[in-house]
């Protein structure tokens, strides 16, 4: 199992969007079982190796799988036309 880390900025956004949190932790519970073998709608983003964007209705969460520490980094969450 992967430890989970929100930055901020995530835990703001969430706060401003609570219609969402429900889902939004819903797949992280998910997420953190097994980050690369799901059903969730999780797409590898193409410049890099290890971080990738969750989608969640309209809203986009990025996210970075730390395999040498277990971990899964949320840095970064928007709407699909703000955050690329």
């Amino acid at each position: 199992m992967y430890k989970l880390v929100l930055n901020t900025k995530i835990r703001k956004f969430l706060k401003k969007h609570p219609e969402i949190i429900s889902k939004f932790y819903n797949k992280v519970k998910i997420l953190v079982e097994n980050p690369y073998e799901n059903d969730l709608d999780i797409k590898r983003l193409v410049w890099t190796k290890n971080k990738y964007r969750l989608r969640i209705w309209k809203y986009r969460f990025l996210y970075e799988v730390r395999e040498n520490e277990i971990l899964i980094y949320f840095y970064d969450a928007n709407s699909r036309w703000d955050i690329y």
